[in-house]
């Protein structure tokens, strides 16, 4: 169903986008502040259901790239999205009828949604992750056969670079990245322009309405003082998303991180409370693995979320502090997600990981 998103509804998506975004996707909170000014400048913003998207409408999805860790310094303009956009358009010689997230998490959640209040546009609640992934080539468009270029990377001097390397979307987006490490480690794209038939195809859908629906569940939860865990059980158990484990609780007790070609790559241990067990998580911007005294309890692209301990809020990688107390959580991921094909792009082989892909619930069973 069609539905208008209204600004009391932001702090809920950007809550439920940062859950979703494994640890990465950039600052929701920037984003939120983002989508609220656009909001009140130019009005609201009509979230289109992917199933009432006409075959034949034109979608280009838009975006930020690059290392979250930047982006906490580095905040953006807030017309570059729009410039990527308008730029892909004089490009192709055809308007835009709709924009959509690559990804549901983090400040990528909210980018579309500027743009969307920007130009007037709806913007499509589906995206090409289902989580967060850290590299372009990493989205069910380009699993499922619609090409990221050509693309267009824009700065906040107001330059452009526009990208076109055919069907090769891993080349796209190694060139990409230069460009957004020499935009000053951050930009916005527009990329995966595709028709209407396509986003249905291949998009993971309504993770927009998902990141709202978790946010307010945790939301509700802290203010009514029941187990914000519960309440994530409860909202995750009708979606694709169904499976929820708790993988540990603890503290953090280190955290190693730097921003290295474009990422946030780093490495973070945590001890349980009473000192007698370890986790320890890799990352790309994202969490990507997490083991348990050494035995691999979650791995990508299934989701490895940390939360407050208390609260339930989650927590990005670049936000990771020493001493924090957390629950650590793995979510399972849609089929669509678990393919043979998608696996092949950004399951764990991907990352350097000699691990092979288990589906949380499989690893940890209830019970």
């Amino acid at each position: 169903m069609t539905w208008t998103l209204d600004p009391q509804d932001l702090p809920d998506l950007a809550r439920g986008a940062a859950l979703l975004g494994t640890g990465g996707g950039g600052d929701p909170h920037i984003g939120r502040l983002m989508v609220e000014a656009a909001i009140r400048e130019h009005g609201p913003v009509t979230v289109l259901d992917p199933d009432e998207v006409d075959d034949a409408a034109f979608v280009v999805p838009t975006a930020m790239m690059g290392a979250p860790t930047v982006m906490i310094e580095k905040i953006p303009r807030g017309d570059e999205a729009v410039l990527a956009l308008r730029t892909l358009e004089r490009h192709l010689g055809r308007s835009a009828d709709a924009t959509m997230p690559i990804e549901c998490g983090g400040i990528n959640s909210m980018i579309p949604l500027v743009v969307a209040a920007t130009t007037g546009l709806p913007v499509v609640d589906a995206d090409g992750m289902g989580r967060a992934f850290p590299e372009l080539q990493m989205e069910t468009f380009g699993v499922y056969g619609v090409p990221g270029s050509p693309m267009v990377v824009a700065g906040d001097h107001g330059e452009t670079v526009t990208i076109d390397t055919g069907t090769d979307n891993r080349r796209m987006e190694w060139l990409a990245r230069g460009a957004a490490i020499r935009m000053g480690g951050a930009a916005l794209i527009a990329e995966y322009a595709m028709s209407g038939a396509e986003v249905k195809r291949t998009a993971v859908p309504r993770t927009l309405s998902l990141g709202l629906s978790l946010g307010r569940a945790l939301r509700e939860a802290r203010e009514q003082l029941r187990d914000p865990i519960s309440a994530l059980t409860e909202a995750l158990a009708p979606t694709g998303y169904s499976h929820l484990r708790v993988l540990f609780a603890g503290k953090v007790a280190d955290v190693e991180r730097r921003t290295v070609d474009g990422f946030a790559r780093g490495r973070a241990r945590f001890v349980s409370f009473d000192g007698s067990s370890t986790l320890r998580t890799v990352f790309q911007n994202e969490n990507l693995v997490a083991e348990v005294d050494g035995v691999v309890a979650c791995i990508v692209p299934d989701l490895i979320c940390v939360l407050e301990a208390e609260s339930g809020e989650p927590i990005t990688t670049e936000t990771l502090r020493y001493g924090q107390r957390v629950v650590v959580l793995g979510i399972s991921t849609p089929e669509i997600m678990r393919t043979p094909e998608a696996l092949a792009v950004f399951g764990p082989k991907c990352f350097g990981l000699d691990e092979e892909f288990r589906p949380v619930e499989d690893v940890l069973p209830v019970g």
